[in-house]
Parts: C-alpha cells; structure tokens; sequence
C-alpha cells in the first residue's frame, strides 16, 4: 500500500481507530512527521489532540543505544540494566539528561506557545507517528505517555516493518498499523509525497485542533479558583438502556445543561467538552452522555432517529431529576447538528419543564413539526460560512414562538474549527444559559442579561465585525 501523503495516511488510520471512540482518547502525535497524521486521526475520533514530546537519552559512546527518555513535566524513564551494563556514571546521565531536557523544553515552547500539554491522567494515550523504523521514538513516547498517568497506551501508525514488535503488555496495551508491507527500507518507500514536516506545519495542526477543542483547560480548575464538587463518569438511565455519561458539578451550580452530540461522535466530543468547560466555569452543571448504546450506533438509521434520540434526552432528563444533584436545578438543552434537532424535539415536551436550549450549528429542520411547541427560550448559533445550516436556521426561527435568537459567528464553518470561533460559540451559550437558568445568581464577570463583559465575544460588542446590517439584525434581535 502507498499513501499519497501524510493526510491520506492519518484518515485512512483513523478509519482503522474508530473502536476508541468509546474511550477517553487524547491523541498525541510524534514530531514532526507523526503530528499531520495525528491530526487527521483526532478529526476522525472527534478526540483533542496534542504532541508526545520525547527525547532520547543515549549512551555517551554509542548515541544510537537508548538508555531512556525523558519527556515533559520532569518525566523521566531510565532503563537501569542498560546504566548499569554501559558504565554511565551519575554525573555523565545528569549532564546528558540536562541538554535533552533543554531541546525538549525548546521544542514544547516553539510547538504550543503558552498551552500547557493535555492531562493524560486516567485517560487512553492514542500515541501516533508517520511511520515505524526503529521504533525507538515511538516506545520511549509510549513510556513517556504512561509515565504521565495514562491508564491506556495505544500505539497507532499507517505503516511498519513486517512482524515488529511494539512490546504489547510493556510500553504498549494496543498497536495498530494499516500495512506491513514487505519488503521494508524506509518508511518513504512507502508514501508518494514523504516531504519533511516543518515546524510552522506542526503548530498549524495544533493551533487548528486547539481552534475546535479545549484541551489545556482542567475542567473546574483549581480547588480555589473554581470548585467543582463533582467531575466523574456517570451511568445515566434511559427507559430500560444504561448510557455512560459525564457529569460535572461545580459548587452551588446556577443550573446544568445536557447536552445532545451530533451524529457519528460521543460523550467525548472535544467541542462539546469545551463548551461544557465554559459553562462549568461560569457556575452551571453539565452532563454529557451517548445518545445511543455501542450496539445500535451499528445501526445507521438509529443516528437519524431523531424521535428516539429526543426520547433518550427526555428519559435522561428525568432520570437527573430524580438525583440528589439535579432534583432542584433548572434545566437546559445543548444540541450540535443533529443532536440540536433531539434537543428541540425534546424541549417542546412541556413535561420536560426545559428553561433553555441552545443549538451549535444545529439542523432544527429535523425537528420542523414540533418547533411551534417550543417554549423554552432557544439560541440559534451558526457559523457564518455554514450556509446551507445557516439558512435552515434562518427558517426555523419563522417556526419558532418563543423567545429565540440567531447569532451568526463570523468565519466559522459547521465545526467552528477556525481560530476563535468555537469559543465565541461557548461564550455565547454560556450568557444564554446564565441570562435563563440562574438569572439571581450571576458569576463573576456577567451581567444579569447574560452579556459576557470581560471577555472577547458579547452580543453587541461583534456587531460590527459582522460585516453585514442584516447579519448584525439577526445576532441582537430577540422574538
């Protein structure tokens, strides 16, 4: 098999990772080279994306002998037989860690700028290179990962020697590989376009997956700062159907919103996770969870059910009330694309008793005939480049007879993956829900009509960025 570049090579492993989608996956790409497959991988799985900066430590007298590595944060992994067989005092392993450690914080410095790396603690490390050699980066980045807490270490790459070993049950738990062809040179050989990566290419994977993710942020942040009195994975009642779920819980929460994923992703979805950050920093709870169970996402009609999913979402819905955490707090739908339509659906429930719902690049056409029974006041938020969505949405409004808005983000196409445009997004529904369910009780930073007074987006504030009086009339109006 010959990929005809590294984005080629990273979709067509990412078709051969879609099992990790159940998991708490963090990709990290190996740089250089790994980082453009790696990204194509995390686009795949919906997952945040990062590097797994490594630097070998070799043998003074023999460079090519790995002796360990060393990676961020102080992490260190030595191999005492090699130490011991090689005659490496004290002080030669001190000085040879000291100059690695130099080019490793370098490197960290040039790739993330002021981002610091994705905790990996208790989550599955989804390490990714272009290509396997030696395979010496690839494992010492397997036991770096593991060395930072990961609970799971996969190693993923689109080609390798026949019949090499990555060290299953050591540095890795899983490893998979779309070809191992043979003969086998050079991992070249094996790629019509194998040009070298530059370091502008890396920060530009980076920058574009940090544009659609919040990967940096610890959800809750310090204990000090933003208390969250709750941050675990749930299992949530749906009818006879057990959904895993997450459910963040900061102190004395204004309301929690649940949210509704779009098709083809999960509890997981990086998007979703960072808008979820947002509203958790502004006081509000958050419960996200899998619409559908493993065995019926096989089934593609089940994506598009959209009666069904609204039905999963009000069954979860009351199953919260019924908890200790949620019985008394006031509830609100987030929905992305499809899962907009279920939120929607849902929401025009008046049994639901929704006080919010707001759709991110949402298809509210697939809940056409339940619109007018919508009560709950609901934000329309699409990209500016999204038209088709954007036109669905300027429709819907005609159906809608509560109180609703339509706020255009300029720039942003339907995964708001440009820089900036999903956190105008969150912004934007974390005012809409504040403004709605905690109306007495306004964090920090807001005012009681939900408008964001510190931060980059306001509703009025982008008015002018708009660039259009009619898209300026549908960001501000309100029916």
């Amino acid at each position: 098999m010959v990929f005809a570049d590294r984005v080629d090579a990273g979709r067509r492993l990412g078709a051969r990772l879609k099992h990790l989608r159940r998991e708490p996956v963090v990709v990290l790409g190996l740089p250089r080279g790994g980082v453009p497959v790696a990204y194509e991988v995390a686009k795949a799985l919906d997952a945040p994306l990062d590097v797994i900066l490594v630097r070998k430590l070799g043998v003074p007298f023999q460079p090519e002998l790995g002796l360990g590595a060393i990676g961020e944060n102080g992490v260190r992994v030595i191999n005492d037989q090699i130490v011991e067989l090689a005659k490496v005092s004290d002080e030669e392993l001190a000085a040879l860690e000291a100059r690695e450690r130099g080019e490793l914080e370098r490197r960290a410095r040039r790739f993330r700028g002021d981002r610091p790396m994705i905790t990996l603690r208790g989550r599955t490390a989804l390490v990714v290179d272009d290509g396997i050699a030696t395979g010496s980066t690839a494992r010492a980045g397997c036991l770096v990962a593991r060395a930072h807490g990961a609970r799971r270490v996969v190693l993923a790459v689109p080609v390798a020697p026949p019949g090499w070993d990555p060290g299953i049950g050591k540095e890795v738990d899983e490893f998979v590989c779309v070809d191992t062809p043979d003969p086998f040179f050079a991992i070249g050989q094996f790629y019509r376009d194998f040009s070298q990566t530059s370091d502008d290419e890396v920060v530009a994977c980076l920058e574009r997956a940090a544009g659609a993710v919040a990967p940096s942020v610890e959800v809750g942040g310090s204990d000090e700062e933003d208390p969250v009195r709750r941050d675990e994975e749930v299992e949530v009642l749906a009818g006879p159907v057990r959904l895993a779920g997450h459910l963040t819980l900061p102190e004395q929460a204004g309301g929690i919103v649940v949210f509704a994923h779009g098709s083809g992703s999960s509890r997981h979805s990086p998007r979703n996770r960072f808008v979820a950050t947002v509203l958790n920093q502004a006081g509000l709870a958050t419960l996200l969870f899998d619409l559908l169970t493993v065995e019926e996402e096989h089934q593609r009609a089940n994506v598009f059910d959209i009666e069904k999913l609204a039905q999963r979402l009000g069954d979860v819905t009351r199953w919260l009330r019924l908890q200790p955490e949620g019985s008394n707090l006031p509830v609100g739908y987030f929905g992305a694309s499809t899962g907009a339509g279920a939120a929607l659906w849902a929401a025009a429930d008046p049994s639901a008793h929704i006080k919010a719902v707001v759709s991110r690049g949402g298809r509210p056409d697939l809940a056409w005939s339940r619109l007018s029974a919508v009560t709950a006041p609901t934000l329309l938020i699409v990209g500016g480049h999204d038209q088709l969505v954007l036109d669905l949405n300027r429709q819907a409004q005609s159906q809608l007879h509560c109180e609703n808005r339509l706020t255009v983000v300029p720039g942003a196409t339907h995964l708001f993956e440009e820089h900036g445009t999903l956190q105008a997004a969150a912004e934007a529904a974390r005012d809409w829900f504040v403004g709605h369910l905690a109306p007495t009780g306004h964090p920090v930073g807001q005012s009681p009509s939900g408008t964001h007074l510190g931060g980059r987006f306001s509703m009025n504030a982008c008015m002018p960025s708009l660039g259009s009086s009619d898209s300026a009339r549908e960001a501000n109006m309100v029916w």
